[in-house]
């Protein structure tokens, strides 16, 4: 069960594809959800595994300490956690369905911060995922950080929210005679 926000996204995600792979971002009407504009931000798909912020909402700027406009998002994360974000963001780039990161942010004092972070993919006019449409949505309160900023994220679990909440599959490792192969 997700926060009632995430949840609002995913609905509103959901109603704009209709029977499409994944909704069209011209079909995305940010006054539909203006209560969470704050909360909202975007990335854009430059190439298969590198993002970029398009959009960036004060709530996300205010946790991170500062306008995030030019940082890589996956900086945004401990390094221990860029690789499956990547292969995460890049798997919903080829089966086109919100994910709902649990996550927890982290001061340089140890402050801690519990979020889900969405990420649902929108089509460009070519048809392809170039956006991912994203929420970053408080689990505990904000005011446990005691004003200081997000330093670090780390993922505590990815759910494909179109699989009835099944947890996004790990990247697991296989051998055949002794040889790793996947």
């Amino acid at each position: 069960m997700f926060h009632s926000n995430t949840e609002l996204l995913i609905d509103y995600w959901r109603e704009r594809k209709g029977l499409d792979r994944a909704p069209a971002r011209a079909r995305i009407n940010p006054a539909d959800f203006a209560s969470l504009l704050p909360q909202i931000f975007i990335l854009g798909r430059l190439r298969p595994g590198q993002y970029g912020f398009r959009l960036v909402g004060g709530l996300v700027d205010d946790l991170h300490g500062g306008h995030l406009g030019a940082t890589d998002p996956l900086r945004l994360w401990a390094p221990a956690y860029r690789a499956s974000l990547q292969l995460a963001l890049d798997a919903v780039c080829r089966q086109p369905e919100p994910l709902v990161i649990a996550a927890e942010g982290r001061t340089r004092a140890g402050k801690t911060l519990g979020l889900e972070i969405t990420l649902a993919p929108l089509t460009g006019p070519k048809g392809d995922i170039d956006r991912l449409l994203g929420l970053y949505q408080p689990t505990t309160p904000a005011v446990a950080l005691m004003g200081q900023a997000i330093e670090t994220l780390v993922i505590r679990n990815i759910t494909a929210a179109g699989s009835a909440g099944a947890a996004f599959p790990r990247l697991k490792l296989a051998a055949m005679n002794g040889r790793q192969i996947a």
